[in-house]
């Protein structure tokens, strides 16, 4: 059975926002973290691109409008409590403003932070390109 649903953006604590977790759709790799409202949400609908709200220039963003780096929904799925999206995407370039391949590159050890940004090397974060599984 087959039924219309949209994520639950009228939960008091989330502010209107549903969290969208943006994951490669050829490699799985987790790209990034977004905030989507109604409007962003039905903008990446009806564009096939992905939209997003700012939390903290409190404004709509199209991924990519500057950057060139869009990322085209392969398949976009609710969570169990329609407060959370995964969406799989074809990247058009890199999904992190510093140049990364992906947004998650800092790695936690105890105490310890370490900076992995990938944009400075070559490697499979910089070029998406992973190894079969």
């Amino acid at each position: 059975m087959t039924v219309e649903q949209k994520p639950n953006f009228n939960k008091a604590s989330q502010n209107q926002l549903v969290p969208a977790i943006i994951t490669d759709a050829t490699t799985g790799a987790i790209l990034m973290l977004g905030y989507m409202n109604e409007a962003s949400y039905d903008l990446t609908k009806s564009t096939g691109e992905t939209w997003f709200w700012s939390r903290e220039r409190e404004t709509l963003w199209h991924k990519g409008e500057t950057s060139g780096h869009t990322q085209r929904v392969v398949s976009m799925t609710l969570d169990c409590d329609l407060d959370t999206l995964l969406i799989q995407v074809m990247p058009n370039g890199q999904a992190c403003h510093t140049g990364a391949y992906s947004c998650f590159f800092n790695s936690v050890s105890g105490e310890t932070l370490t900076n992995n940004n990938q944009a400075l090397v070559t490697n499979q974060w910089t070029t998406g390109d992973f190894p079969e599984a």
